[in-house]
């Protein structure tokens, strides 16, 4: 019980672990819409296309969450002008600007006489330097998501399961689009200093993935996947106080085992229960693209 209990009695270990908590809220929620509708290769862009903006702003000695937002805007506008000015699918535009922001990012960073320090910070985040200002920052974030995805929920489930239909039923499923890179944008920008610009990513991924494997229904894969995101703060924060490990990187990778790991425990149960009675419901299918 000391194992468990002891981290956890130093200040800034249950900073790291409300700050990660409140992140992992956030990521878990947008997240659940991004793995449903098909939308990780753009938050995996996304989360790569703040770089150059926390660069830029890290250089400057400038405020990096208002260089984050910068880099997402540029990211977002840029996919849509290669979409719609040169008539190429949107994940030409998605892979355009996933290599080029990266790339942009790290030859900023690299003109930087504290390149591995600094490039570390802003790729693999610092949950264990979390403070009061990250802490109000990540609650205001996780409270906006929230109450959206509970007034816009309607709109968003029409849109992920049927474009279409959302289209006929007037609920402007290019605005709820828009909403939906807005709140990946927003999960991403705030989370991205306790967990790192590219290990967000996992977050947004792996937490969700999982609560799909276990539920069908929207909601309870959102509260699934916040639980699964939570304890892989707990798990990923105790591993590394006492393996000495980054912080960051292993809550990131918890999540990424636990996805696996229950993975491979449904197949496991699958093939050892009874046969199923006919009838059964059908796995929840990941639909297509955007409208």
């Amino acid at each position: 019980m000391e194992w468990l209990v002891e981290p956890f009695t130093q200040s800034f270990m249950r900073q790291a672990l409300l700050g990660g908590s409140l992140a992992a809220i956030t990521t878990a929620v947008v997240g659940t819409w991004m793995v449903l509708r098909g939308l990780t290769f753009m938050g995996d862009a996304l989360a790569h296309g703040v770089l150059p903006g926390i660069a830029v702003a890290f250089l400057l000695d400038g405020n990096l969450v208002v260089g984050a937002v910068v880099g997402a805007l540029v990211m977002v506008g840029g996919i849509h002008v290669v979409h719609e000015r040169a008539g190429l699918p949107e994940d030409v535009g998605i892979g355009l600007l996933f290599v080029g922001m990266l790339a942009l990012g790290v030859a900023i960073i690299s003109r930087s006489g504290a390149f591995t320090v600094g490039l570390t910070a802003v790729l693999f985040g610092d949950v264990l330097g979390i403070t009061t200002a990250d802490l109000v920052l990540l609650a205001a974030a996780a409270a906006v998501t929230v109450a959206l995805m509970v007034v816009l929920h309607r709109g968003l489930l029409a849109l992920a399961f049927n474009p279409d239909k959302a289209r006929l039923l007037g609920l402007r499923p290019r605005l709820m689009h828009l909403v939906m890179l807005a709140l990946m944008a927003l999960a991403i920008v705030t989370s991205f200093r306790p967990v790192g610009a590219l290990l967000v990513f996992a977050m947004l991924v792996a937490p969700p993935s999982t609560a799909v494997l276990l539920v069908r229904r929207v909601p309870a894969m959102m509260l699934t996947a916040v639980a699964v995101g939570i304890v892989a703060v707990v798990v990923g924060l105790l591993v590394s106080y006492h393996a000495d490990t980054a912080a960051s990187a292993t809550v990131a990778a918890t999540a990424v085992v636990i996805f696996f790991v229950t993975l491979v425990t449904r197949e496991v149960w699958r093939r050892n229960r009874p046969v199923a009675a006919a009838g059964q419901p059908a796995p929840v299918t990941r639909p297509r693209g955007p409208a």
